[in-house]
């Protein structure tokens, strides 16, 4: 199987094209594990799928390092358009990707004929608790007392087509991730688990983020993540509607328009080429 590894600011994927082909009857899932496993297969924090669309340029489909599908991965996502228009699979700029969370438009910025960022129009964030998905009631869940092993985290919760739980702290780098973060992704108010995020506000255009992923882990990326905190900021009036979020692999630029659309504008890098045998 040939593949390419491509990353967001340290979110690492590994692309398996099939834009042009049959997409073959393959254990997607089972795959995934297999090939994100760091010490006995390629190593990513998920496997991503390049197919035609009836419906848009291109779709998208990538499934966690746990084998899970998510609906949406805003540094796969950037990845995937330059991709696309490097390779010229697609030339038109912006482009459209099919993805579960729908159809999204992507603005690239291009030097010397290769895509050196992506400005993607994320849509509008899920603030109703149903639809989250979260057992809470009301209109939203912000500010929301959690109770976590008899520890209380007061928590804002934000779907950008995926689940996102964000606490505000003061020391971002302080926090136990990997004590907390799975915890809090498999709580019961989260019916469909959530992505985990521990925010530290720096100023009212900076916040600083860290992010457990649902199905994956400690990431250094989040972008979907960096787009749900930014709407929590100013749910929560922390910062303003423009905000850089600074994450462990760099920043994301952050707008949440007076049109409830939410812009993320990253990085995309290609790292190499190989090819694999099946296990």
């Amino acid at each position: 199987m040939k593949f390419t590894k491509m990353h967001g600011l340290g979110n690492d994927f590994i692309f398996v094209d099939y834009f042009k082909t049959e997409i073959p009857d393959l254990d997607f899932s089972g795959l995934a594990i297999d090939l994100c496993d760091r010490n006995f297969g390629i190593g990513a924090d998920g496997l991503v799928l390049v197919l035609a669309s009836n419906a848009a340029d291109a779709r998208m489909r990538i499934f966690n390092p746990d084998g899970s599908e998510p609906e949406m991965c805003g540094n796969a996502i950037r990845c995937f358009a330059k991709y696309l228009y490097d390779r010229g699979l697609v030339l038109d700029n912006p482009l459209t990707v099919e993805t579960l969370r729908g159809v999204l438009t992507l603005e690239m910025q291009v030097e010397g004929g290769l895509v050196e960022s992506v400005k993607v129009d994320m849509g509008e964030p899920i603030l109703k608790p149903e639809h989250i998905p979260t057992t809470g009631t009301g209109d939203m869940v912000l500010n929301y007392p959690l109770i976590v092993d008899g520890k209380e985290f007061f928590v804002t919760a934000v779907s950008m087509g995926n689940p996102h739980c964000i606490t505000f702290v003061e020391n971002a780098s302080a926090v136990n991730l990997k004590e907390i973060g799975p915890k809090v992704e498999t709580h019961d108010f989260f019916p469909r688990n959530t992505n985990v995020e521990f925010v530290q506000v720096v100023d009212r255009g900076h916040v600083m983020m860290r992010v457990w992923e649902r199905g994956a882990g400690p990431t250094l990326a989040c972008g979907t993540g960096a787009c749900a905190t930014a709407v929590a900021c100013v749910l929560n009036d922390k910062t303003n509607r423009k905000v850089k979020v600074t994450v462990p692999g760099g920043d994301l630029f952050i707008e949440w328009g007076e049109d409830n659309h939410v812009h993320m504008t990253g990085p995309a890098t290609e790292v190499f080429t190989g090819e694999i045998t099946l296990f």
